[in-house]
């Protein structure tokens, strides 16, 4: 851990107004980086039973953004984040379940971020599905 390391607080913080309507909750934290949460209901319900495909995009793109975020506070940095690119793969239905998601880094340069999305329920080995997002960084001096 480094002194810029965020807290779960101040994850909440960096999260935009969609993920509290969604009722999105960071969870805990993995390696640094926040796992992002909801509870299956109205709010993020698809055909009767299962989750929609557009709330589960959307807790895939807050965990990228949350842990692109994260990991560039620990440099002690700020940046702007412009989506470039966003594919999810839907691997199987979401169910009326909790539903975590962790970004992971695959790669952080100066002017370009890939980081990768995984969502799960009660299975962490049992994804449901998986994103792929491509930033473009403007870092603040």
């Amino acid at each position: 851990m480094t002194e810029h390391d965020p807290d779960i607080e101040s994850i909440v913080a960096m999260l935009p107004p969609f993920a509290h309507h969604m009722g999105m909750t960071v969870t805990g934290l993995e390696d640094g980086l926040p796992v992002i949460s909801y509870d299956f209901g109205p709010g993020v319900t698809g055909r009767p039973g299962f989750l929609h495909g557009g709330a589960l995009s959307g807790l895939l793109e807050v965990a990228a953004y949350s842990a692109l975020r994260a990991r560039i506070a620990q440099d002690g940095a700020k940046a702007q984040l412009k989506p470039v690119n966003v594919t999810v793969d839907f691997m199987r239905g979401g169910r009326q379940h909790r539903t975590f998601a962790l970004g992971k880094i695959t790669r952080l340069g100066q002017r370009v971020a890939n980081v990768e999305s995984v969502a799960w329920q009660l299975d962490r080995h049992k994804i449901i599905a998986a994103a792929r997002l491509n930033f473009l960084l403007k870092r603040e001096v």
